[in-house]
């Protein structure tokens, strides 16, 4: 049997950017790490999830959760680290293009 821990290391995703695609799509944690892991093999799947992840800090701004917005940038600064395909410039993470690897 599959623990929620398994499901984590197979979505490509860390535990926190399940949580915050769970809380923007209001889904359980489980469901979000099988949509993570769909959007991070799709073409612009890294990208959807970075701005579900920026609608989280925009929505926990607004509502004066300020502890959630420091996490949540957290999970997008290491998020955008991570997955080259959420840089809205093309893909290219540290002056390597990712066309040519």
């Amino acid at each position: 049997m599959l623990t929620f821990e398994d499901c984590v290391a197979l979505s490509g995703l860390t535990a926190e950017e399940i949580a915050a695609i769970a809380e923007h799509e209001h889904i359980p944690e489980l469901a979000a790490a099988e949509m993570g892991n769909y959007l991070c093999r799709s073409a612009s799947g890294e990208l959807r999830i970075k701005r579900m992840i920026v609608e989280d800090i925009e929505a926990a701004n607004v509502a004066g959760k300020l502890d959630r917005v420091a996490a949540l940038r957290l999970v997008l600064r290491l998020f955008i680290e991570c997955h080259p395909g959420s840089d809205e410039r093309g893909g290219t993470r540290r002056g390597v293009d990712s066309r040519t690897g």
